[in-house]
């Protein structure tokens, strides 16, 4: 406004100035002679133009009316220039002038205008697509907001008046968290809700504050009293054959109650009859029926499932997570509600274990499998056998006797890993210190400095199958060689020890890679088991040897659970994954072929040249000393480069780091005495330089092949593109195999299941194979029939996912009578009866 009131201030005295121009004029012509006749004159036009500080024009129209004030501006810029006229030249302006000048003035305003609507209007796009302005915006309305919140928060906390939401009648003396919408009781009104209620979150109003109520302490006269509250557990209608209504309700034993609020000292309900004089407590039969689990037979303390089955799955979510951590939480929940007391961290894993070992059982009897890969079974294309070293346990951490729940279960059995390796030592005439196993391969050493350090178990050594399943393991132990093949019954092995060990020579020989028929299988799928296990190892390492055992093995079951339960999903994606990697690499080895001008002839020579250089030996026992250099060159390079790598991923501490610079300063010194000497022997065209060969890829002089004018660093490019159209096509037809597998399983499990069912179901069952009374037999039904439910929707899934990534292929054949087999099999047993 202040900018329009100024250009208005200003047209006005511009007016003022003109008119007295124009006095002037008519004043001078008015006092000159006669003018001469009229000659025909240009007549000068004088445009005002407004310009910003640094002189730049200031378009005031809109641009259509540039545009055509452009091409006027053009026209006249045709004319001569004016020039400054001199004294007594009579100077003439346009009539139309002033009333420009207005117009212009008029269009800068009402473009001002509408460039500030613009901006504003464009600010919320701004904001929309903009991250950054997007959370300063947020920010911004948050801390605007935030006054407003804290006098919200402050008011929450204000003891007002209220009068029972209940009775309607009353003040309110109570207020409970967990009867939301109407929070609010009176005494009477409490007692006669919270006796049933006893887990509720109450606080009391009458000390002028919220403060927290334990289930035991009621408000009476406005002052806090204690009373007994009762465990709420399913109590029996009668427990004689007197009448119901003789039964009396009384409080028993006290016992510690855990739940995910923390912990309530509550008592446990007895019946006792009036008539009769008998008894009735609560057992632990009792207790499982009301989904508690007691921490011993003679229960003191008593858990909710809730609790373990919460256990478990922060577990799976934060494997680094402690039992005492978790049970930190609780303790604060606890003194949050107004409680007291402790949760024993002993007692507490103690039932965990044993509740899960109870799960265990009921799988076996369903005949569940937790160490079997749907997609593998039966014929297994590989396993990938590794040791994690981050698994070792303290000798001072406890020592009890005890042995674990889960034996044998995952990890197997240290006499009998013990007994395979006093054979193998015995058949190799194994010599003490200086195995054969690992050599100075560290991983694979069968002996370690950790040996001689204050550790049971040294490790894990895990087998895994191609699709992340957990198989088998076994303890690393000081001198022990680890081996798991014999464990597995299995013959197929795929290893990249040796690829890692050398260099490309070695991985041709011995990588998944280049081998025929393994696809895209590499043999480091236990890496990803690894990385999470190892965030179990934080506490595992502080436990027993049966609680280390135990828990291991429960992870390692449900991470199985997980892969089984993707598995469809899993196999769909790597297919579409190969499909178009496969085109992709179909198109560059048409486009290497067009690049190299060779035929496919041409390329099978070069792939053949490549695997017979792989196949050649590497060993330095030579005649030829340049072999022999060669060869100590390779080795040398390999393990330097391995461990300039691995530096800062292997070791976590700069005392291990120094070994490893120190060793690799001791090899570079063996090295440039051995390069020396090679270059001393070859002919000068042929000579190494110590930072050429291990800066990167290098192609060594005697790797050049003679046949041809083709290097092999030409060749080897063309035989990665070979091998990997190759690995891709077999892994196509692994992955329709693989699918063909799962499918024949989830069939295969729902029929399995069906015969339970009817098994269980049968009247002719009088005496259960695994102990089970009647009622026992009727819930093992019931849990048939939800595993029924889930091995449906997940054929339901697996048929979708495959039919969509098989659809149109040649390779479906096994999903062809899905429909029928789906028809003919799950739905035999109708929603009604779940």
């Amino acid at each position: 406004q202040l900018m329009v009131l100024d250009n208005l201030v200003e047209h006005q005295e511009l007016k003022d100035e003109l008119q007295s121009l124009d006095e002037f004029l008519g004043e001078l012509q008015a006092a000159a002679p006669p003018p001469p006749p009229p000659v025909k004159a240009v007549k000068p036009r004088v445009l005002w133009r407004k310009r910003d500080i640094d002189g730049n024009i200031v378009h005031a129209r809109p641009r259509s009316s540039r545009i055509q004030s452009k091409k006027n501006d053009h026209i006249r810029n045709t004319d001569p220039p004016i020039s400054a006229p001199e004294t007594g030249c009579e100077v003439a302006f346009a009539t139309e002038t002033f009333e420009g000048f207005l117009q212009d003035l008029q269009h800068s305003l009402i473009d001002s205008s509408d460039d500030e609507a613009s901006s504003t209007s464009k600010d919320p796009l701004l904001a929309s697509s903009d991250w950054s302005m997007r959370q300063r915006l947020s920010s911004e309305k948050w801390r605007a907001e935030r006054p407003r919140l804290v006098n919200i928060a402050a008011a929450q906390e204000n003891v007002a008046r209220h009068i029972c939401q209940q009775c309607g009648g009353n003040p309110a003396v109570v207020r409970c968290s967990d009867c939301r919408p109407r929070p609010f009781f009176c005494a009477e009104c409490d007692i006669s809700m919270h006796t049933r209620h006893v887990l509720h979150n109450r606080d009391a109003m009458t000390a002028g504050f919220y403060q927290p109520l334990p289930p035991t302490m009621v408000v009476v006269d406005k002052a806090l009293c204690h009373c007994e509250r009762l465990v709420p557990v399913e109590i029996p209608d009668r427990i004689c054959g007197c009448s119901p209504e003789l039964l009396r309700v009384s409080s028993g034993k006290t016992v510690s109650v855990i739940t995910m609020n923390g912990r309530y000292d509550l008592s446990m309900p007895e019946l006792n009859c009036e008539a009769c004089q008998a008894t009735w407590a609560a057992g632990v039969a009792d207790l499982n029926q009301s989904d508690y689990w007691p921490a011993t037979l003679h229960f003191a303390t008593i858990y909710a499932t809730d609790v373990f089955y919460s256990f478990e799955e922060m577990k799976m979510a934060a494997p680094g997570l402690s039992c005492q951590a978790f049970l930190r939480m609780l303790d604060q929940r606890t003194v949050r509600f107004g409680r007291t007391g402790k949760i024993s961290a002993d007692s507490f894993q103690r039932s965990f274990f044993e509740w899960e070992a109870v799960r265990y059982e009921i799988d076996n009897i369903c005949k569940e499998e937790p160490f079997m890969c749907p997609a593998c079974t039966p014929n297994m294309l590989a396993v990938s056998v590794d040791g994690n070293r981050k698994h070792y346990r303290f000798k001072n951490a406890a020592r009890s006797e005890e042995q674990a729940i889960f034996e044998g279960v995952f990890i197997a059995n240290d006499e009998e890993v013990t007994r395979f390796v006093d054979y193998i030592h015995n058949t190799s005439k194994h010599v003490s210190g200086r195995g054969v196993c690992g050599g100075e391969w560290s991983a694979a050493r069968e002996t370690s400095q950790r040996s001689a350090s204050k550790v049971d178990e040294e490790g894990l050594e895990l087998a895994v199958c191609r699709h992340g399943v957990l198989l088998c393991a076994l303890n690393i132990i000081a001198n022990s060689c680890p081996e798991l093949q014999h464990l597995l019954k299995m013959k197929p092995f795929l290893s990249v020890f040796h690829a890692k060990a050398h260099e490309f020579k070695c991985e041709v020989k011995w990588s998944g890679a280049y081998q025929d028929g393994a696809g895209l299988t590499l043999g480091e799928e236990v890496e990803q088991c690894n990385a999470f296990l190892s965030r179990i190892a934080v506490t595992t390492k502080h436990m027993s040897k049966a609680g280390r055992t135990d828990m291991l093995t429960l992870m390692a079951m449900r991470w199985n659970q997980q892969k089984f339960n993707n598995l469809a999903i899993s196999l769909s994606q790597r297919y579409q994954k190969a499909t178009k990697a496969l085109q992709s690499q179909l198109q560059n080895l048409e486009t290497m072929k067009g690049e190299l001008a060779v035929t496919e002839r041409q390329l099978e020579d070069w792939v053949s040249d490549v695997k017979e250089w792989g196949d050649a030996t590497t060993t330095t026992t030579t005649k030829n000393d340049v072999d022999a250099l060669a060869s100590r060159i390779e080795v040398l390079v390999a393990s330097i480069k391995r461990r300039s790598q691995r530096l800062y991923k292997d070791t976590d501490g700069n005392k291990g780091r120094a070994r490893m610079r120190r060793k690799i300063r001791e090899e570079k010194g063996i090295l440039t005495s051995v390069v020396e000497k090679y270059n001393k022997i070859v002919p000068n065209t042929e000579t190494l330089c110590l930072e050429t060969i291990l800066s990167g890829d290098t192609a060594w002089p005697w790797q050049l092949t003679r046949s041809d004018s083709v290097d092999l660093k030409t060749k080897r490019r063309a035989f990665d593109i070979i091998m990997s159209v190759r690995r891709l096509q077999e892994e196509q037809k692994i992955l329709v195999a693989e699918m063909d597998n799962h499918w024949k399983y989830l069939s295969a499990r729902a029929n399995s299941l069906r015969e339970l069912s009817c098994l269980f179901a049968s009247d002719t069952l009088k005496n259960s194979p695994f102990g089970l009374s009647e009622e026992g037999l009727k819930g093992l039904q019931s849990i048939i029939l939800r595993k029924q439910h889930k091995i449906r929707n997940m054929r339901k899934l697996a048929r979708d996912c495959y039919l969509e990534v098989l659809s149109g292929g040649e390779d479906i054949n096994f999903l062809k009578k899905a429909s029928a087999d789906v028809c003919d099999t799950d739905y035999e047993v109708s929603d009604d009866d779940l």
